[in-house]
Protein backbone atom coordinates (compact mmCIF):
# COMPACT_ATOMS: atom_id res chain seq x y z
CA UNK A 1 0.00 0.00 0.00
CA UNK A 2 2.92 2.40 0.98
CA UNK A 3 3.86 2.57 -3.09
CA UNK A 4 0.36 3.57 -4.39
CA UNK A 5 1.12 7.64 -3.84
CA UNK A 6 4.08 8.57 -4.95
CA UNK A 7 5.18 12.51 -4.96
CA UNK A 8 8.10 13.97 -6.96
CA UNK A 9 9.48 17.06 -7.75
CA UNK A 10 11.02 19.10 -10.64
CA UNK A 11 11.73 22.18 -12.36
CA UNK A 12 7.93 21.89 -13.09
CA UNK A 13 6.90 21.67 -9.42
CA UNK A 14 5.60 18.98 -7.36
CA UNK A 15 3.93 15.97 -8.99
CA UNK A 16 1.46 12.94 -7.02
CA UNK A 17 1.61 9.84 -8.87
CA UNK A 18 -1.58 7.74 -8.19
CA UNK A 19 -1.25 3.98 -9.05
CA UNK A 20 -3.58 3.31 -11.91
CA UNK A 21 -4.35 -0.61 -10.73
CA UNK A 22 -5.24 -0.14 -7.09
CA UNK A 23 -9.06 -0.17 -6.49
CA UNK A 24 -10.42 3.36 -6.17
CA UNK A 25 -11.70 3.65 -2.49
CA UNK A 26 -8.43 1.63 -1.42
CA UNK A 27 -6.36 4.15 -3.24
CA UNK A 28 -8.35 7.42 -1.67
CA UNK A 29 -7.80 6.14 1.92
CA UNK A 30 -4.13 5.77 1.32
CA UNK A 31 -4.02 9.53 0.03
CA UNK A 32 -5.99 10.82 3.12
CA UNK A 33 -3.05 8.93 5.36
CA UNK A 34 -0.67 10.96 3.22
CA UNK A 35 -1.67 13.93 3.49
CA UNK A 36 -2.56 13.79 7.05
CA UNK A 37 0.89 12.03 7.94
CA UNK A 38 3.20 14.68 6.02
CA UNK A 39 0.42 17.68 6.32
CA UNK A 40 3.50 20.15 6.91
CA UNK A 41 4.64 19.12 3.74
CA UNK A 42 1.25 19.46 1.78
CA UNK A 43 -0.57 22.02 3.22
CA UNK A 44 -0.90 25.30 1.35
CA UNK A 45 0.77 22.99 -1.50
CA UNK A 46 -0.18 23.50 -5.50
CA UNK A 47 0.52 20.06 -7.40
CA UNK A 48 -0.15 18.16 -10.51
CA UNK A 49 -1.91 15.08 -9.81
CA UNK A 50 -0.79 11.77 -12.61
CA UNK A 51 -3.24 9.10 -13.13
CA UNK A 52 -1.78 7.18 -15.58
CA UNK A 53 -3.77 4.55 -17.16
CA UNK A 54 -6.49 4.75 -15.13
CA UNK A 55 -10.31 6.43 -16.62
CA UNK A 56 -11.15 8.79 -13.93
CA UNK A 57 -14.86 9.35 -13.85
CA UNK A 58 -16.45 13.25 -12.53
CA UNK A 59 -17.50 12.08 -9.57
CA UNK A 60 -14.00 10.05 -8.68
CA UNK A 61 -12.08 13.20 -9.53
CA UNK A 62 -14.63 15.66 -7.86
CA UNK A 63 -14.10 13.36 -4.62
CA UNK A 64 -10.40 13.25 -5.05
CA UNK A 65 -10.55 17.08 -5.06
CA UNK A 66 -12.70 17.57 -2.44
CA UNK A 67 -10.19 15.36 -0.43
CA UNK A 68 -7.19 17.61 -1.01
CA UNK A 69 -8.72 20.73 -0.50
CA UNK A 70 -10.00 19.43 3.01
CA UNK A 71 -6.12 19.52 3.84
CA UNK A 72 -5.32 22.65 1.98
CA UNK A 73 -3.62 21.06 -1.07
CA UNK A 74 -4.91 22.59 -4.70
CA UNK A 75 -4.38 20.57 -7.79
CA UNK A 76 -3.87 22.64 -10.70
CA UNK A 77 -3.29 20.16 -13.32
CA UNK A 78 -3.88 16.06 -14.00
CA UNK A 79 -1.79 14.26 -16.16
CA UNK A 80 -3.73 11.11 -17.66
CA UNK A 81 -2.86 8.76 -20.90
CA UNK A 82 -7.10 8.19 -21.33
CA UNK A 83 -9.21 10.75 -22.62
CA UNK A 84 -11.91 10.15 -20.81
CA UNK A 85 -9.77 11.43 -17.38
CA UNK A 86 -8.61 14.30 -19.32
CA UNK A 87 -12.52 15.53 -19.96
CA UNK A 88 -13.02 15.23 -16.38
CA UNK A 89 -9.90 16.98 -15.85
CA UNK A 90 -10.87 20.12 -18.40
CA UNK A 91 -14.75 19.93 -17.04
CA UNK A 92 -13.23 20.47 -13.34
CA UNK A 93 -11.40 23.70 -14.99
CA UNK A 94 -7.99 21.82 -14.46
CA UNK A 95 -5.45 21.61 -17.02
CA UNK A 96 -5.24 18.45 -18.76
CA UNK A 97 -1.73 17.08 -19.87
CA UNK A 98 -1.35 14.02 -21.90
CA UNK A 99 1.32 11.45 -20.76
CA UNK A 100 3.39 9.23 -23.43
CA UNK A 101 2.04 6.19 -25.19
CA UNK A 102 4.50 3.33 -23.19
CA UNK A 103 5.14 1.24 -20.23
CA UNK A 104 7.57 1.40 -17.75
CA UNK A 105 10.35 -1.00 -18.27
CA UNK A 106 9.47 -4.40 -16.84
CA UNK A 107 10.81 -5.31 -13.35
CA UNK A 108 10.87 -1.26 -12.68
CA UNK A 109 11.17 -0.69 -8.25
CA UNK A 110 8.36 1.01 -7.01
CA UNK A 111 8.51 5.07 -6.77
CA UNK A 112 8.68 6.43 -3.11
CA UNK A 113 8.51 9.90 -2.04
CA UNK A 114 12.09 9.79 -1.15
CA UNK A 115 14.65 12.62 -1.84
CA UNK A 116 16.32 10.41 -3.68
CA UNK A 117 13.88 10.00 -6.63
CA UNK A 118 13.31 14.03 -7.00
CA UNK A 119 15.92 16.11 -8.92
CA UNK A 120 17.50 18.59 -6.28
CA UNK A 121 16.22 21.88 -6.78
CA UNK A 122 18.88 24.66 -6.47
CA UNK A 123 18.09 28.26 -6.55
CA UNK A 124 19.56 31.88 -6.56
CA UNK A 125 17.57 34.23 -4.89
CA UNK A 126 16.06 35.83 -1.98
CA UNK A 127 13.34 34.03 -0.24
CA UNK A 128 10.99 37.21 0.75
CA UNK A 129 8.53 37.13 3.52
CA UNK A 130 5.15 35.45 2.30
CA UNK A 131 7.13 33.33 -0.17
CA UNK A 132 7.05 29.57 0.22
CA UNK A 133 10.11 27.28 -1.21
CA UNK A 134 8.52 23.75 -1.60
CA UNK A 135 10.13 20.80 -3.06
CA UNK A 136 10.14 17.32 -2.51
CA UNK A 137 14.01 16.31 -2.64
CA UNK A 138 17.13 18.67 -1.53
CA UNK A 139 16.75 22.41 -1.76
CA UNK A 140 20.06 24.45 -2.39
CA UNK A 141 19.63 28.31 -2.20
CA UNK A 142 22.23 31.07 -3.15
CA UNK A 143 20.94 33.95 -1.13
CA UNK A 144 18.78 34.66 2.33
CA UNK A 145 15.70 33.69 3.39
CA UNK A 146 13.84 36.37 5.56
CA UNK A 147 11.58 36.04 8.48
CA UNK A 148 8.28 35.18 7.05
CA UNK A 149 10.47 33.20 4.21
CA UNK A 150 9.84 29.23 4.30
CA UNK A 151 11.62 26.45 2.41
CA UNK A 152 10.10 22.91 2.84
CA UNK A 153 11.87 19.71 1.88
CA UNK A 154 11.48 16.30 1.48
CA UNK A 155 15.63 16.45 1.84
CA UNK A 156 18.24 18.32 2.93
CA UNK A 157 18.66 22.22 2.91
CA UNK A 158 21.45 23.73 2.53
CA UNK A 159 21.16 27.87 2.66
CA UNK A 160 24.68 29.60 1.11
CA UNK A 161 23.28 32.80 3.23
CA UNK A 162 21.35 34.06 5.63
CA UNK A 163 18.78 31.40 7.20
CA UNK A 164 16.22 33.79 9.31
CA UNK A 165 12.85 32.25 8.26
CA UNK A 166 11.12 29.05 8.40
CA UNK A 167 13.03 25.51 7.38
CA UNK A 168 11.05 22.05 7.38
CA UNK A 169 13.95 19.48 5.77
CA UNK A 170 12.86 15.64 5.56
CA UNK A 171 9.11 16.99 5.26
CA UNK A 172 8.52 13.81 3.99
CA UNK A 173 9.40 11.72 6.76
CA UNK A 174 13.13 11.91 5.91
CA UNK A 175 15.00 11.75 10.03
CA UNK A 176 18.64 11.74 8.10
CA UNK A 177 17.69 15.02 6.41
CA UNK A 178 20.38 18.38 7.76
CA UNK A 179 19.59 21.76 7.20
CA UNK A 180 22.96 24.26 6.72
CA UNK A 181 22.99 27.56 6.36
CA UNK A 182 26.61 30.08 6.67
CA UNK A 183 23.83 31.87 9.35
CA UNK A 184 21.30 29.45 11.21
CA UNK A 185 19.02 31.36 12.90
CA UNK A 186 15.41 30.34 11.95
CA UNK A 187 12.46 31.50 14.13
CA UNK A 188 11.29 27.96 13.47
CA UNK A 189 13.73 24.43 12.63
CA UNK A 190 11.65 21.22 11.80
CA UNK A 191 13.53 17.93 10.64
CA UNK A 192 11.30 15.27 9.94
CA UNK A 193 8.74 15.20 13.00
CA UNK A 194 11.75 17.16 15.36
CA UNK A 195 10.95 20.78 16.35
CA UNK A 196 13.60 23.24 17.39
CA UNK A 197 13.18 26.17 19.24
CA UNK A 198 13.91 29.45 16.86
CA UNK A 199 14.89 32.87 17.43
CA UNK A 200 18.39 31.95 17.87
CA UNK A 201 21.02 34.00 17.50
CA UNK A 202 23.14 32.36 15.26
CA UNK A 203 27.46 33.36 15.26
CA UNK A 204 28.85 34.20 11.83
CA UNK A 205 30.17 30.45 10.95
CA UNK A 206 28.56 27.73 8.90
CA UNK A 207 26.06 25.86 11.13
CA UNK A 208 24.54 22.20 10.08
CA UNK A 209 21.52 20.85 12.34
CA UNK A 210 20.68 17.65 12.25
CA UNK A 211 18.79 14.55 14.64
CA UNK A 212 20.84 13.11 17.07
CA UNK A 213 19.74 11.00 20.01
CA UNK A 214 15.86 11.87 19.28
CA UNK A 215 15.99 15.84 18.57
CA UNK A 216 17.47 18.49 16.83
CA UNK A 217 21.27 19.55 17.60
CA UNK A 218 23.04 22.37 16.06
CA UNK A 219 26.70 21.83 15.49
CA UNK A 220 29.88 24.20 13.70
CA UNK A 221 30.04 22.96 9.93
CA UNK A 222 33.63 22.45 10.78
CA UNK A 223 32.97 19.45 13.35
CA UNK A 224 32.01 17.17 10.39
CA UNK A 225 35.74 17.31 9.31
CA UNK A 226 36.90 16.80 12.98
Amino acid sequence: MSDLISIKGGRDGLQMRLDDTAEWTTLLTQLEHRLTQNQSFFSGARLTVDVGDRALSAEQLAAMLELMQQHGVQADALAARVRESRNAARAAGLTARPLPRYPEPAGAAPRSEGAGDSEALFLVRTVRSGQVVRHSGHVTLIGDVNPGGEIIAGGSVVVWGRMRGFVHAGALGNANAVVCAIELAPTQLRIADQIAAGSREAPRTPEIARIEGGQIVVAPWEALKR
